[in-house]
């Protein structure tokens, strides 16, 4: 299949394949005698892992990490594991930096009476700190 192919299969741009190509996420295919990319059956689930990976917020080194160990299929799980632990504690922190931002916003909502603009509590929050 064409490049263009593969990138609607996986719902990819063209240059997001042609990246991972560069970065040795993806392997160089074989090339057609016109010189056009020829991807198969592997290189359409490599980019569908790579998507879905990229989709659950993985790093770009952490996908990386992960098709390593993926590639060794006899090999122990524990390291994509310890991965997908580190992920999920970044995505926690993500998560309590949110619901801190979601507390913030509501404050500062709630502290709005109406009026003018002037007056605005929000725009005031909003608004350089007031040097100490």
């Amino acid at each position: 299949m064409s490049i263009g192919d593969l990138g609607k299969a996986t719902n990819t741009k063209v240059e997001t394949v042609r990246y991972y190509e560069r970065i040795g996420l993806l392997p160089k295919p074989p090339r057609t005698g016109g010189n056009y990319r020829d991807y198969g059956q592997a290189e359409l689930g490599r980019l569908s892992f790579i998507r879905r990976a990229r989709d659950l917020g993985f790093s770009l080194d952490q996908v990386r990490a992960l098709l390593k160990l993926s590639d060794d299929r006899s090999g122990d799980c524990a390291g994509i594991d310890r991965i997908a632990k580190a992920h999920l504690v970044e995505v926690d922190r993500k998560l309590a930096d949110l619901a801190a931002l979601r507390r913030e916003l509501n404050a500062v909502i709630d502290s709005c009476e109406g009026g003018s603009v002037a007056d605005c509590r929000i725009i005031e929050a909003l608004g350089p700190a007031e040097p100490s």
